[in-house]
């Protein structure tokens, strides 16, 4: 669903400032908890994991996309491409972060949250963040170009009955002086508060707080981040 592709442009995003904001949000978290033994759940290209190794906490990460992986591996922390389904491990903590939640459409969150459930110790947390309404109708909607020397990048995302998709179009120069172009769409779904408290309750989940949160400096909250135990 366009996460390889998308793996290729996220360094030209320049997201830096909001994956900060949003990582100090839940290494705070598992500093004044003292958590340790952490699953990061869709890791990305490992910068949370970084994180955690530089302040002595064990963790691993897992990921659907081979290429964020090698990023991964490349930065010297232990991660591996696979789904939730085949972790066998127990951790203390487990975190989902920038997104993840929104890539996951509705049944398949229910089965999400089981299995993120069943990889944990008992009164371990689950820390994730979603999207809210605003954060997809107002501030994800939209189009970007991304203009360099030897790579070309558009954007266009358009969010409807709640669902956002986001097409991305990348032209990379090739040796030979002529330009590739890679295309895919990725979706996101938008996920209310009421129906992820039952989701998760129903998985066996308490809902010990849901803190608004402003990633991109508007007046209106663009995310929910969750904190939940088992």
């Amino acid at each position: 669903m366009g996460l390889e592709l998308y793996s290729k442009i996220e360094a030209y995003l320049d997201f830096e400032d909001e994956v900060y904001s949003l990582h100090k949000e839940f290494m705070t978290f598992v500093m004044v908890n003292e958590l340790d033994n952490i699953i990061d759940i869709g890791c990305g290209q490992g910068y949370f994991l970084e994180n955690l190794k530089i302040n002595g906490k064990k963790a691993f990460g897992i990921d659907l996309s081979s290429e964020q992986v090698k990023v991964c591996l490349q930065r010297g922390v232990d991660a591996q491409c696979m789904p939730l389904n085949e972790v066998k491990e127990k951790y203390d903590c487990a975190t989902a972060i920038f997104d993840v939640i929104n890539y996951i459409p509705k049944k398949p969150l229910k089965e999400f949250f089981k299995d993120t459930y069943n990889v944990l110790n008992e009164g371990g947390y689950f820390m994730f963040d979603v999207n809210s309404l605003f954060g997809f109708s107002e501030v994800a909607d939209g189009s970007l170009t991304i203009n360099k020397e030897d790579i070309f990048i558009a954007i266009d995302a358009v969010y409807d009955n709640e669902e956002l998709n986001t097409n991305i179009t990348l032209f990379e120069k090739q040796e030979s002086g002529l330009y590739e172009r890679q295309e895919d769409c990725i979706t996101q779904y938008y996920h209310d508060k009421n129906s992820l408290k039952k989701l998760l309750k129903d998985a066996g989940f308490h809902v010990e707080k849901i803190k608004e949160f402003n990633l991109h400096g508007y007046d209106q909250a663009d995310k929910y981040i969750f904190i939940c135990k088992k």
